[in-house]
């Protein structure tokens, strides 16, 4: 289900501060996952690295045009 929100420049580019530091957590995690060989979590959170990394890349268009 969509959800339409509405925000400011400013508000978007916290949006993007954030999930980039969310995306930068979720990538380490899963390095550690993978140096200790437990191959769930390294899916898990390179999953999750790979949709934070999809919606940045949905929301930098709008906050750069």
């Amino acid at each position: 289900m969509p959800i339409k929100l509405t925000l400011t420049e400013d508000e978007a580019e916290i949006i993007l501060d954030a999930l980039e530091a969310d995306m930068e957590g979720y990538t380490e995690s899963a390095k550690e996952a993978r140096g200790n060989n437990n191959r769930v979590d390294v899916k898990t959170f390179s999953e999750a690295a790979e949709r934070i990394a999809a919606l940045i890349g949905r929301i930098r268009p709008l906050v750069e045009e």
